[in-house]
């Protein structure tokens, strides 16, 4: 199984202004958990970038993805996704980026993904929806539970400097990432 096949004619997220708000946005001052539970600051004042890669969530192999899924725009991708990403990382830590991956799933869920694909780099769990809250970022419902929609902020000294959304498609998504850092 290929994990950057996506369904044939996945819907395509559209634009609806609700990351306007982001640009130039200071991240407030947040820790949350990595996928091995440790605590990892999101306002930094490194001297690199941080590509933070939030996404509604990755699939389990022993468990069905929520129902009507693939009918979501946005929703489907984030495995190819991240696993772009991951083919990707020497490429971003080459220009002095790291990414790190948000999602509201489980620190359990997260280290599973993370150890099945590979992962170099940190995902951190926003399952109380701290992060999500404080800077209102968009999310969407299916029944009773929340996820994150797919965006992707560029940040330097913890201030927003790109903001990617709609992001379509996933699992090519990182070389418009990689083509805005060459330039910028």
């Amino acid at each position: 199984m290929n994990l950057n096949d996506l369904p044939e004619n996945l819907s395509e997220p559209k634009e609806d202004k609700t990351c306007d708000h982001l640009l130039n946005l200071t991240i407030p001052d947040i820790s949350l958990p990595t996928q091995n539970g440790n605590l990892l600051k999101i306002n930094r004042f490194d001297t690199f970038k941080l590509i933070i890669f939030c996404y509604p969530m990755t699939g389990h192999p022993d468990r069905p993805l929520p129902e009507n899924w693939d009918f979501i725009p946005g929703a489907r991708g984030c495995t190819s996704q991240n696993c772009s990403i991951r083919d990707n990382y020497d490429n971003l830590v080459k220009i002095n980026a790291l990414p790190i991956g948000v999602s509201t799933q489980s620190v359990f869920d997260i280290k599973e993904m993370t150890m099945r694909l590979h992962i170099p780099y940190d995902i951190v769990s926003d399952q109380e929806f701290i992060f999500t809250s404080k800077i209102n970022l968009p999310t969407f419902s299916i029944k009773e539970k929340k996820f994150l929609k797919r965006v992707t902020l560029i940040v330097e000294n913890s201030i927003i400097k790109k903001i990617f959304y709609p992001i379509f498609s996933p699992n090519t998504h990182i070389y418009d990432v990689l083509n805005w850092l060459n330039k910028n």
